[in-house]
């Protein structure tokens, strides 16, 4: 398992993508958010990013459908809660929150952009 230090020093060199992953769930995703994935062994948390995109929270929010900043946190004990907001977090409350009973995520927490259904890094923005 990677180190939270280590992962952190990958994650900072993705600052673009001239590659796009295409999820089985359609939605597409770049090259850091692969890195982070390959490293961390969390090709769980694109699954459940993607799995939340056919929800009516999203289908039924045009806002949501353009934009959503997901934030995976990671408690104490190891469990975690990922949550999507439309905005940042300070001005709205989640959309979709879901419980990750347990995870060996190495960091304490990431935030993701999912931008006219591709999956990214913020420094990728």
């Amino acid at each position: 398992m990677i180190t939270a230090e280590k992962l952190q020093a990958e994650l900072a060199q993705c600052i673009g993508s001239e590659t796009l992953y295409k999820h089985w769930l359609k939605i597409l995703y770049t090259e850091g958010v692969k890195t982070l994935a390959d490293e961390a062994g969390a090709h769980w948390l694109i699954d459940a990013i993607a799995s939340h995109q056919k929800s009516y929270q999203i289908i039924y929010n045009p806002d949501l459908q353009e934009f959503q900043l997901w934030t995976l946190t990671v408690n104490k004990d190891k469990s975690a809660v990922l949550a999507c907001y439309e905005d940042s977090p300070s001005t709205c409350e989640p959309a979709i929150t879901q419980l990750i009973p347990m995870t060996n995520f190495p960091l304490e927490s990431i935030k993701l952009y999912l931008e006219q259904g591709t999956l990214l890094l913020p420094s990728e923005h």
